[in-house]
């Protein structure tokens, strides 16, 4: 049997902010979805799921809302400065930004920026 890599689900709270925030990273959502409770499209071969917690809550049997930061998700921007651009491009549009561009000690550009849910995003470029 193998085992892959097939779905990330995200929890949200408002469908349409998060929808905006990651067609900001270039995800290909198609618009119209913003009132549904559960949206995924398909990535470089593995779904990314957006469910409302009233969605999860049916699925898991109820709903406790998640406290620190136990998964990230990182986003290859394709060059240093696309790291600084990107970067630039959420915050501008009022997203907050957790930690701005630097230079990581293992040698890649690196930024962090909070979804409308309060998960941190990493936005990376150069091993």
């Amino acid at each position: 049997m193998a085992i892959k890599l097939s779905l990330v689900g995200i929890a949200v709270k408002n469908m349409a902010a998060s929808l905006r925030f990651y067609r900001l990273l270039d995800l290909a959502i198609p618009e119209g979805q913003e009132q549904e409770g559960h949206v995924d499209v398909s990535v470089g071969g593995v779904r990314f799921a957006w469910d409302t917690v009233e969605v999860l809550r049916e699925v898991y049997g109820g709903w406790a809302d998640p406290t620190g930061h136990r998964v990230e998700l990182a986003f290859d921007c394709g060059t240093r400065a696309g790291v600084d651009e990107t970067y630039a491009r959420i915050v501008g549009q009022g997203h907050r930004g957790h930690r701005a561009p630097w230079d990581a000690f293992w040698g890649q550009r690196y930024a962090i920026v909070e979804d409308p849910d309060g998960n941190l995003i990493s936005l990376c470029a150069g091993d």
